[in-house]
């Protein structure tokens, strides 16, 4: 919802004059412009414009989509699931080059549908558009593209769009925006929800840890944390509108609110959105383990909404590797916070990172790695093969490792976490358990689908008023990634 304050100035707003310079009114200015060409265009067209978001990469992308859906849906736009559409956005991920890969494939797509479609509008925004590179290579190679703009200025979109459409609607010249970095939060934006009974709530932007491996800080920028008062307002009016579940992010949420005027620990926070009414669950990633605190371990352990799940990234078990890394702690740190953890938590559900093939990695090594899953025994993991990324430490870094070595690894890795995961699902076999339902399932009608507070997937039989309720399922079956449950509510 916007501030009232704001939305009495946006309705004294004259559409001819110069709009304000004070952020969020001044994107709704361009928003109102955006509405009324939006009106002549149906009118000449007979119908509505559709707009199509790909959304690529983590969590906080997806959100970042949301808010983009949010302000296309307020000009008018309406949502499809087809590429074909008059507006197509891309929001990229660079973590890894299969990523870009995958854009730059989708955009070679896109140059045979504007042939066919010339008034289409294509953007891109994202990570991947915070390297220069990437830049210069769409410029010369993607000329279809016709606005860019980064991670930092998403905001930005309706001015951008009123920019192409209603300053310039007949120029070819590509619009780029792109930011180093900011301090600027904008708040109060228009957002649409993928699901009316969770969702993702930023608490944070930006990183300064600066793993060797990682790109992260150079495309998200510094730190930055919002008002904890500016959180509390979304998720009680999320609650209100029906969210019982929401997810707090960050891309390292331990270190929540240094950066403020008045800081804040991630553990107290978490206490004050527990108090929200109406709340039922709360999540959150991710966690860096350097910064994982002995009051955040304890808030956990007390909580009533705080879920099972903790998703602490190892990223290697060699102490030697995490110190190239940048990690700032060693394997047996790692294993002691797992044990204090634990020690507090003892029915919560562990996930984890884990890089394969990082520059320098010997067999010693990767024992290490396997030792540490062994010893941990993770409820689930996501294994990745090293992939050197442009203008991070390690792409310098000597002693790449051959193909053929990493995804004999990789191979092995993968096994045994998926064994050991297997073993730790089984054991809640008999249980009844408490399930957030999600949705239908997408192969049997006569089954909805849902989440234990430990993040496991649960199959049982119900219908579509079950979709956003918590219900008591007993779990009857494993299959060693989900469970087949049954409803003991009446």
């Amino acid at each position: 919802m916007i501030d009232t304050e704001i939305l009495t100035e946006i309705q004294k707003m004259d559409l001819c004059s110069p709009p304000p310079e004070q952020e969020p009114a001044r994107q709704y200015y361009f928003i109102r412009k955006l509405q009324s060409w939006m009106e002549e265009q149906r009118a000449e067209k007979g119908r509505m414009l559709t707009c199509h978001v790909k959304t690529f990469g983590c969590q906080m992308n997806a959100r970042d989509s949301e808010k983009i859906i949010g302000i296309l849906q307020t000009i008018g736009y309406q949502e499809t699931d087809c590429e074909e559409a008059d507006l197509v956005l891309y929001n990229t991920c660079t973590v890894r080059e299969n990523a870009n890969l995958k854009v730059y494939g989708r955009l070679g797509q896109l140059k045979r549908y504007k042939k066919k479609h010339p008034e289409m509008l294509t953007l891109l925004c994202g990570c991947m558009m915070q390297e220069p590179e990437v830049i210069e290579k769409i410029k010369t190679s993607y000329r279809n593209v016709d606005i860019i703009f980064g991670t930092h200025n998403i905001f930005k979109l309706a001015e951008l769009m009123a920019m192409k459409l209603l300053d310039r609607p007949d120029s070819k010249k590509m619009i780029i925006d792109i930011w180093e970095n900011t301090t600027e939060i904008v708040e109060e934006l228009p957002n649409a929800r993928k699901y009316s009974f969770k969702g993702g709530v930023n608490i944070m932007f930006g990183c300064n840890n600066f793993c060797s491996y990682c790109i992260v800080p150079y495309v998200r920028g510094r730190e930055r944390s919002r008002e904890p008062e500016d959180i509390i307002a979304e998720i009680r009016g999320m609650v209100s509108d029906g969210v019982v579940e929401i997810m707090l992010l960050g891309q390292n949420v331990n270190s929540y609110g240094k950066t403020l005027e008045h800081p804040i620990s991630f553990a107290e926070l978490l206490c004050r959105v527990e108090q929200i009414e109406g709340l039922k669950r709360i999540r959150f990633m991710t966690s860096h383990p350097k910064d994982l605190s002995d009051d955040l371990i304890e808030v956990m352990s007390k909580s009533t909404k705080i879920c099972k799940h903790l998703h602490l990234p190892l990223q290697s078990g060699s102490s030697r590797l995490l110190g190239i890394m940048n990690r700032h702690y060693t394997k047996e740190q790692y294993l002691d916070l797992v044990r204090r953890i634990r020690q507090k938590n003892p029915d919560i559900a562990l996930t984890t990172d884990i890089i394969v093939g990082f520059p320098g990695e010997t067999e010693e090594d990767f024992a290490d790695t396997m030792d540490v899953v062994e010893q941990v025994g993770y409820d689930s993991a996501f294994t990745f093969i090293y992939s050197k990324r442009t203008g991070t430490p390690a792409a310098a870094m000597e002693d790449q490792i051959s193909e053929d070595v990493v995804k004999e690894r990789f191979d092995r890795l993968l096994k045994r976490v998926q064994e050991l995961a297997a073993e730790r699902a089984g054991k809640y076999v008999g249980e009844t358990v408490e399930v957030l339902v999600e949705e239908r399932n997408g192969q049997d009608a006569s089954l909805v689908t849902g989440r234990t507070s430990q993040n496991y997937l649960v199959h049982f039989p119900g219908d579509e008023t079950l979709i956003g309720s918590v219900v008591s399922v007993k779990l009857v079956e494993s299959k060693g990634f989900y469970y087949i449950g049954e409803c003991v509510e009446g």
